[in-house]
Parts: structure tokens; C-alpha cells; sequence
């Protein structure tokens, strides 16, 4: 079986996927005309070659200027609904989708109108495909801890329909403790917690996340290495990173894909899982993270299928519903056996 082919195969679920980083250009364009929204590129072409991105900042100007074409419930259900498209294709069978709501509701889009639309998304995959899903409301770390108790207060009538909450923007300059509070009382909401840490911020920023969030997964989390008794911490608590390859490349984390330390994090006992964060972005989607990782790392068959089984144990989902993933998972056995550096 040819490398592509394999990774396809995987049951895998997708764990750091930003919804509105599935915005391709085209759609951008489209539901621009559609809303009446004046875009500050003239073209499709004008709009990738911005993606020229030299940190995190660069990229999420960018980002933020695009999801203004994101108005009604159709926007984000047709958003939605084509990233559930791509994933099934990719192996996903399931996706915890991150949503930030301070990006709409600061335009005048209710919360209601964003969840209205993914929601049916979400329900219109599993139909279709079977992908399970979560959502996951993530607080926007440049804005105030006040600014997100608003936000939560909105979310409140909600909250059956959203499963955690995460901490995502400028990662510099803004702390998991800036957010103690916060998260404390979405904990007492019985809500599951992430957080954004160590990808452009120290490692002490996953120990607050750990600590002072008690967060129970780290997105990125990369810069661990930084620190080897925090690495020594999250080999022994198995706590999950939802590492992004690509994306890591493309905001000059890591200057290319060989030099990227997942193949350290992996090797050392982490429990590390593959992703796509922003894949209109970034140049690919979750099927291309693993293809392209493995071609770059010389990580082979077994190796990914350690990495899928990691995002299926990380994700927020009962025993009974992961069972069946895992027996697939398992079916694929050692007869597709080989090297996927080598394929």
C-alpha cells in the first residue's frame, strides 16, 4: 500500500483544527460576494500570496481579516461542512472543530448563529460519514479574562451543544494565567479544557497551562524540549500535544519539516498526535501533516499508527464510541507493514 493510500486508511481523529482556518479562497471570495463584504485582496491569487507568513502574528492579521466574510448560519455550516468533506477523505473519524466566537460576535454575529451553523454541520457528517465531533469555544488570548467571562456568560444557554474550551491567538505577552479565573469556572461547568502553549511561548507557559488551567491536552506544545523536566512530566502524566507540522513550518517554528522535533517528542514517549490547525493556511490538511511528516522524519508505519491511536485515546469521547476506531486501527496490522520515510 503506497504511503498516501496508508495514512488515508488510518481512523484517526483530528484534534487542533481552528474552523475558520478551513476558509480556502476560494469559499472566502464567494461567501464575500454573497454578504457584501469588501475583501483587501482583488483576487483569489492576491490572497495566497499573502501567505508569505514570518510568525504567529503575521498569520492571524491575515486570519482575522478573512473570517469577516463569516455572517449567517449558512457561512458556517457551508465552512463546516466542507471540512467534514476533506476530513472524511483524509481518514478522520472524528474532529474536535475549535471555534472562536470573539471573532464573530465582535462584528455583530450572534453566538447562536455560529454554533446554529457548525452544529448542523456536525450532525450532517455524522450522517453522511460517521465522523463524530466536538466543538470546542476557544477564548481569544489578546483580549481581556473580563472579555471572556462575556463570552462564556453567552455561551451559557448553549452549553449543551459545546463539549470544552480552549485558549488560542498571540500566543506572546499573554499567559495561560492571565485565565485562571476563567477557566476555573468552566471547569465547574463540567467543561473539558485546552490550551494553546509552547509554540511561540516558553515552556513555562504549558506548566501554567497545566497547572493554573488544568488543562488536559496541550496544543503545540513543542517548545517542551526547551525543558526536560516538564518533558519527564508529560511522559509520565501522558499528557496528549496536538503537534501541527505544517502549520509549525509555515509560522517559522521550525525552518523546515526535517528539523521539526516531533520525531524527538515521539521517540521520547510523548504522546503526540498530528494535526492540521489552520489547513487553508498552511498548506495542507491532516492526510498531508502525516504524509509529509513522515517523508521528512523517516517515521515509519508503526510509528503512525502509534500517533493515530494517540488522537483516538486524546480525544473527549466515551470508551464504547472510540472502541470501534481502534478495532480498525488494530485490522490494519503488520501486513501493511513497512517504512514510510521509504514509500
Amino acid at each position: 500500500m503506497e504511503l498516501e493510500a496508508y495514512v488515508r486508511a488510518l481512523p484517526k481523529a483530528e484534534l487542533h483544527l481552528h474552523i475558520e482556518g478551513t476558509l480556502e479562497p476560494e469559499m472566502m471570495f464567494a461567501l464575500a460576494r454573497r454578504n457584501g463584504v469588501a475583501l483587501p485582496w482583488a483576487s483569489v491569487e492576491a490572497v495566497r500570496a499573502a501567505y508569505a507568513f514570518t510568525d504567529l502574528q503575521s498569520f492571524l492579521d491575515l486570519y482575522y481579516a478573512g473570517a469577516a466574510v463569516l455572517v449567517r448560519e449558512q457561512d458556517f455550516f457551508e465552512l463546516a461542512f466542507a471540512y467534514f468533506e476533506r476530513a472524511h477523505a483524509d481518514g478522520v473519524v472524528h474532529a474536535e472543530l475549535f471555534f472562536d466566537p470573539q471573532t464573530h460576535t465582535a462584528r455583530g454575529v450572534a453566538l447562536e448563529t455560529v454554533l446554529d451553523g457548525l452544529e448542523r454541520a456536525c450532525v450532517e457528517a455524522r450522517a453522511r460519514w460517521g465522523i463524530g465531533s466536538r466543538l470546542i469555544l476557544c477564548f481569544l488570548r489578546h483580549l481581556s479574562e473580563e472579555e471572556g467571562f462575556a463570552t462564556l456568560q453567552q455561551a451559557l444557554p448553549h452549553l449543551s451543544r459545546i463539549d470544552g474550551v480552549g485558549l488560542d491567538s498571540s500566543e506572546r505577552g499573554h499567559p495561560p494565567a492571565k485565565f485562571a479565573r476563567l477557566f476555573a469556572r468552566c471547569r465547574e461547568l463540567g467543561l473539558h479544557v485546552v490550551a494553546h502553549a509552547g509554540e511561540e511561548g516558553p515552556p513555562a507557559y504549558i506548566v501554567d497551562a497545566l497547572d493554573l488551567l488544568k488543562a488536559e491536552r496541550i496544543d503545540h506544545g513543542v517548545r517542551c524540549t526547551e525543558d526536560p523536566a516538564l518533558v519527564g512530566r508529560l511522559v509520565r502524566e501522558q499528557v496528549p500535544l496536538t503537534v501541527c507540522p505544517l502549520s509549525n513550518v509555515k509560522l517559522c517554528v521550525f525552518p523546515d519539516l526535517a528539523r521539526h522535533n516531533l520525531g524527538q517528542l515521539f521517540a521520547a514517549g510523548l504522546k503526540v498526535t498530528i494535526n492540521s490547525d489552520d489547513p487553508a493556511y498552511f498548506g495542507g490538511y491532516v492526510a498531508k501533516n502525516y504524509v509529509d511528516t513522515a517523508r521528512a522524519l523517516g517515521l515509519g508505519r508503526a510509528e503512525l499508527r502509534r500517533i493515530a491511536r494517540n488522537s483516538l485515546e486524546a480525544s473527549f469521547v466515551s470508551a464504547a464510541e472510540r472502541a470501534p476506531w481502534l478495532a480498525r486501527l488494530d485490522a490494519l496490522g503488520e501486513d501493511c507493514e513497512g517504512e514510510g520515510g521509504a514509500a
